[in-house]
């Protein structure tokens, strides 16, 4: 039983289609699977009288994306593995853990070899700048440090401005962003499906940011989705770097915009 959606999607990449029997109705990828595979309710509301009557062998969670009591009250009864994963090298041991525990060993060393040549590539040619990464609203909320999303992020170079806080998903209002003027502003497309309309309100506060809506799945899917999101990473990393290089080069010619050709 798999109860996280990037967990799923790996176990699919792994080639476990008839081992796995009951997804959460979060798990999207692979999508034939909504239909041929038990639902177990959701991440954080998981039907546990339907996960016992399925007797699994191997219940596979994670620390952040399930809520701890449920997990362990299956544990008291079923065989629980539960993920922490907070940056690209946690998700090569997930992987590497899950080839070993599932009989799986070869796809699993097949979809890290991948990964870890990607991430030496992403890892070349940072840029300089601080970025902001919203993931809610209502509050308003972004990601802070100790978080996988963040880990994505400080692959391209840029630094978070409120990476002091004590939470790792603090809230955050629009005075206090106003303040802080970050040269890039990320709107994610989940778990918070932030639009074009966020994007002209935020702009209203930090006229001089680069904002974009970026692929939440993208920035925060493990597992076998790393390898698609360390290139996504680099794609943003290089179209940012573009922008700040040319609002660089635009902010030293600027005292010599709007002269009068008559002085």
């Amino acid at each position: 039983v798999s109860t996280v959606p990037s967990q799923t999607e790996l176990l699919y990449d792994l080639g476990l289609e008839k081992e796995v029997v009951a997804i959460t109705g979060f798990c999207v990828h692979p999508s034939h699977w909504l239909d041929e595979k038990v639902i177990i309710g959701g991440t954080k509301d998981l039907q546990i009288e339907k996960i016992r009557s399925l007797k699994p062998d191997l219940i596979i969670a994670n620390k952040e994306e399930n809520v701890k009591e449920q997990i362990e009250e299956l544990a008291s009864d079923f065989e629980v593995y539960v993920s922490d994963i907070k940056s690209p090298q946690d998700t090569i041991e997930l992987i590497y853990v899950l080839g070993k525990l599932l009989n799986r060993k070869k796809e699993a060393k097949s979809l890290n070899d991948k990964i870890e040549e990607t991430l030496t590539e992403v890892q070349e040619n940072k840029i300089q700048g601080s970025c902001s990464y919203f993931i809610w609203k209502d509050p308003y909320m972004v990601v802070s440090q100790d978080t996988f999303i963040q880990s994505m992020i400080d692959l391209t170079g840029l630094h978070n401005p409120m990476e002091q806080t004590d939470h790792r998903y603090p809230e955050i209002t629009m005075d206090m962003l106003s303040e802080l003027q970050p040269d890039v502003i990320l709107l994610s497309s989940e778990p918070y499906h932030f639009t074009t309309a966020h994007l002209h309100k935020i702009a209203q506060y930090c006229p001089e940011s680069i904002i974009k809506i970026v692929d939440g799945e993208m920035m925060s899917w493990y597992g076998s989705r790393l390898e698609k999101g360390l290139k996504y990473v680099k794609r943003l990393r290089e179209e940012v770097g573009l922008i700040l290089d040319g609002k660089a080069k635009s902010d030293k010619l600027a005292p010599f915009h709007g002269v009068n050709r008559g002085e």
